[in-house]
Order: C-alpha cells, then sequence, then structure tokens
C-alpha cells in the first residue's frame, strides 16, 4: 500500500476573528499557501498527500477554495458548527460551496474544546450534534471528524465510532494508513521552513521522531 502523508492548514491571510491563544502560530499567508499547492501539484503523486483545512474559518472558502481549484486539488474541510455564520467562519452557504466544489466537509465538534476533558454526556453531544447540524446544511451524511488540538484517548475513538464516524484525523504527524479509522496528519505552521515542509510532504520522518509518535499514540489508545 502507498503511503499518505496528511497535512493540516487552519486559517490563511488576515483573521476575520479574535485567534485563540496559541493560535495565532498556525495562520499562514496566503503566499505560503500557494507556495505550498504548488509544491503538492508538482509531487509525482499528488493524490498521495492528503488536505485538510480545520476550524472552519472562512479563509477555508475564500482564500484555499479558489486555489485549490486552480490546480484540481481537492480537500477536507473540518468545520466548528458552534462557529457556522459567525464573523470570520463559514456560512452555510460557503458550507455548500466547498460541497458542490468536490470538496470533503467534515467535523470538528461543536466548540473548540479537548476531547478527552469532557465527561461522556458532553463528549457524545459534541460529536452527534455537530454532525447533524452538517449533515442539514449539506443534505448528506457526514462521516468523517477531525479532531481539535490533536487531542484524544481510547475513549474519544469509542465515541467517534458510537457516534457514526468512518474516520477520525489527528494531529499526530507521519504517513497514514487510508483505510485505518485514525489517520494522523501535521499541521503547517507560520515558522516552518521550506525545507522542513518539502521534507513533510516527501513522507520524510527522522527514526527517532517516528519512534516517538508510535509510543506516543500506543499511550492515548491505552487511556480511558
Amino acid at each position: 500500500m502507498a503511503t499518505i502523508v496528511g497535512i493540516i492548514f487552519h486559517g490563511i491571510g488576515a483573521p476575520g476573528r479574535d485567534l485563540e491563544p496559541g493560535e495565532a502560530p498556525y495562520w499562514i499567508s496566503t503566499d505560503r499557501l500557494e507556495r505550498i499547492l504548488d509544491q503538492v501539484q508538482a509531487a509525482p503523486r499528488p493524490d498521495l498527500i492528503q488536505l485538510s483545512f480545520d476550524d472552519g474559518n472562512a479563509s477555508d472558502h475564500d482564500i484555499a477554495l479558489p486555489r485549490l481549484l486552480e490546480r484540481k486539488l481537492a480537500a477536507d474541510f473540518f468545520v466548528l458548527s458552534g462557529r457556522i455564520g459567525q464573523p470570520g467562519s463559514l456560512s452555510a452557504d460557503q458550507i455548500r460551496a466547498l460541497r458542490d466544489a468536490g470538496m470533503g466537509v467534515g467535523s470538528h465538534g461543536i466548540a473548540h474544546v479537548k476531547w478527552p476533558a469532557l465527561a461522556a454526556a458532553d463528549l457524545s453531544h459534541e460529536l452527534t450534534r455537530s454532525k447533524q447540524d452538517i449533515e442539514t446544511i449539506l443534505d448528506r451524511p457526514v462521516d468523517l471528524a477531525g479532531i481539535p488540538f490533536g487531542a484524544w484517548d481510547g475513549r474519544v475513538l469509542r465515541a467517534l465510532h458510537g457516534a457514526g464516524y468512518r474516520a477520525a484525523y489527528s494531529s499526530d504527524r507521519g504517513a497514514m494508513d487510508p483505510t485505518a479509522f485514525l489517520r494522523p496528519r501535521t499541521s503547517i505552521t507560520a515558522a516552518m521552513l521550506p525545507v522542513e515542509i518539502a521534507a513533510i510532504l516527501a513522507g520524510h520522518m527522522p527514526p527517532l521522531a517516528r519512534l516517538r509518535r508510535m509510543l506516543a499514540v500506543a499511550y492515548k489508545r491505552l487511556r480511558v
């Protein structure tokens, strides 16, 4: 099976809303987005690079979508349902435009919270209500989830299964198995050097980093 690399973008350009603490490093310029998309388009197998956008920022539609279409690239967009229609975030019409352009749309939950910290009832509500609200907008099933902050454990995975999701995308870095339920991605940040991004897109991960990731994932799976 071919190795697939997943990368996550968050906000592009100037934010249209107040940012949460620690969020600013994940916003990148439009120029940087274009350079990365050009690298993806020029890769020997662009289909082996999975693009995604978390948080449901308006820049997903206004900036990212036209640039993806220009390059005939696709991406998955993970939306916070509690922000739909708010300033700086996607509207229902923009979410439908992503769907109509052939993009994937999944849930990022209702609020931007760490799912392992939630009580069982609150976690169930976060996963099911966001799924239902986005399904109502799209008029089609939603079965993909992007995990906020990459924070998950065994209990969260079981809750995602129980809520009817087919796959969950984390930010554990490294290559992903496209048939697995949990699929790691790497977040793109403003501070990354071009050589770092090139290595990520090529699927290069130092052996020590790969070992650390394997151990961290195994530990998370055992937590309840």
